[in-house]
Parts: structure tokens; C-alpha cells; sequence
């Protein structure tokens, strides 16, 4: 379980110059990687929508194969990936740098 102490310290006029790009990441995980890469804060935002893109495939692809209690499982699974999205855009359009439960301590995007 990660603490407040391993999220990585960003600078404020960071955080407030790409909260736009930051939510917008859990939609298009790699429109803040093209559009401000020097970002951290639109980084760890590309890196948390990633994972989220991955769960969603991943858990969708899984759930699809399973006969009878896969498919009845999918709905609640998709509702979710839609909430820890709908979490995912409030912390980047409110400028937090906060993970998402379960999945966000993971770095793909560095």
C-alpha cells in the first residue's frame, strides 16, 4: 500500500498550467504526454489513465470469455471502471495528485 510520502511532489504552477490536459487524461490517457511532456503532473495523470484503459480491456476481455457468470459480472464491472474514471477526472480537473483505489500505485509512465 503506498503512502501520501511515495506520490511524487509537483510544483504548483505545474499543477495549476495543465489541470485541463491532467483530466482529460483519464479520457485519452496520451493527450497529456503529446501535449505537455515535460509535465509531471500530466504524466502521473497519463500513467493513472493508462492503467485505468488496461483494467477496462483486460477485465472486459476476461469477463467476456467466462460463459453465463462473466457476462452477468461485466455490467458491474464496467459501472466500476466508469466510477474510478468519473474519481480519475476529478483529481485532475480539482489539480490533485491522488491515485486511484486499487490500480494507481503502479508506474508504467515514469
Amino acid at each position: 500500500m503506498t503512502t501520501e510520502t511515495d506520490l511524487p511532489i509537483i510544483d504548483q504552477a505545474d499543477i495549476e498550467q495543465n489541470k485541463t490536459m491532467a483530466g482529460l487524461a483519464y479520457i485519452l490517457f496520451f493527450l497529456p504526454l503529446l501535449t505537455c511532456p515535460d509535465s509531471q503532473f500530466g504524466r502521473f495523470h497519463a500513467n493513472q489513465g493508462l492503467l485505468l484503459l488496461i483494467l477496462g480491456f483486460a477485465g472486459s476481455f476476461i469477463l467476456g470469455i467466462i460463459p453465463i457468470i462473466g457476462w452477468l459480472l461485466l455490467p458491474i464491472f464496467a459501472i466500476g471502471v466508469f466510477v474510478l474514471a468519473i474519481m480519475g477526472l476529478i483529481n485532475g480537473f480539482g489539480g490533485k495528485v491522488k491515485e486511484l483505489p486499487l490500480i494507481g500505485k503502479y508506474r508504467i509512465i515514469k
